[in-house]
């Protein structure tokens, strides 16, 4: 059994409640564990860095304190959580001005920070400390047949050293094929989907999903399966929009890896969240599995 901290993050409680079903899912058929951090608050987010990079790097930062006291890696599904928290750490190491202002404030919250803490995301901590032949080993479903697009999303390969090719990862593939699924080619595999953006901006935004369903869509694939809680998003909850807007009928389900691992591991479909989707993935699934009834 290999154990980690884990840093769910705000997502996964709300717009991503199936990421973090699935999440716990398969935790234990990968004979891991991830203990939740105690305590564990906002990790800054991008949209607050650029508010007030100080107050956002002592929110992080706080985060990175209590797991240093685990003395384990710091784990989080949320390529955007994985993105802020490894920002910080290495803000904190090249800036010594910065870290004394953050350490003032973390002192008067009881806690120190002496910047031990390596931030990885859940996908990597799969692909690579699990491996692809343990995973292999455990498929009770194999996804025969399944055509899949790998959306790696703007964030999961960009902090550096990456554990992937930063301009043509092939990890999510590999992951993919693993399961007996065949990934199809995906030249915005890593392209951004408009983020937050959604909100201020929402025909850029459009404009970027339409872009990233018309080339998953046009390569063959039935589903595509990202690593991103906001990915899944806008992916997902706005094709809708999208088809409206440029005259499309794009129906592609959008799926966590974490659902898509489970359902080849034969993991009880309940607990993977498959129903909390609003484009069904159930004719996709089909061939491999029964689907449970939608949530009402």
């Amino acid at each position: 059994m290999r154990y980690y901290s884990y840093f769910p993050g705000c997502s996964l409680e709300a717009t991503a409640v199936a990421y973090g079903l699935s999440t716990q899912a398969i935790t234990g058929a990968l004979d891991m564990e991830l203990i939740e951090l105690e305590d564990w608050n906002c990790c800054g987010s991008t949209p607050y860095g650029s508010t007030n990079e100080l107050e956002s790097l002592c929110i992080a930062a706080r985060n990175l304190a209590l797991a240093e006291k685990t003395g384990l890696d710091l784990v989080t599904p949320c390529s955007s959580c994985y993105t802020t928290l490894n920002r910080a750490n290495s803000q904190l190491r090249e800036y010594p001005d910065l870290k004394g202002k953050v350490d003032e404030c973390l002192a008067t919250a009881g806690l120190e920070y002496k910047g031990t803490v390596k931030i990885r995301h859940l996908f990597e901590v799969i692909f690579n400390d699990t491996g692809l032949k343990t995973i292999e080993s455990k498929v009770m479903n194999p996804l025969t047949g399944l055509r899949v697009a790998p959306y790696y999303g703007c964030q999961l390969v960009r902090p550096e050293p990456s554990f992937d090719n930063q301009q043509n990862p092939q990890s999510l593939d590999r992951l993919i094929a693993s399961l007996g699924a065949e990934p199809v080619p995906f030249p915005l595999k890593d392209r951004c989907c408009g983020g937050s953006l959604i909100i201020p901006e929402l025909d850029l935004a459009l404009g970027l999903i339409h872009q990233l369903l018309e080339s998953a869509g046009s390569n063959g694939a039935q589903c595509i399966v990202t690593v991103c809680p906001l990915c899944q998003t806008n992916l997902d909850a706005y094709q809708g929009m999208v088809n409206s807007k440029f005259g499309t009928s794009y129906n592609l389900p959008i799926l966590f890896f974490t659902q898509l691992l489970g359902v080849a591991l034969g993991i009880e479909l309940q607990g993977l969240g498959l129903d909390k989707g609003v484009i069904s993935a159930e004719k996709v699934l089909a061939p491999s599995v029964t689907m449970a009834e939608p949530a009402t």
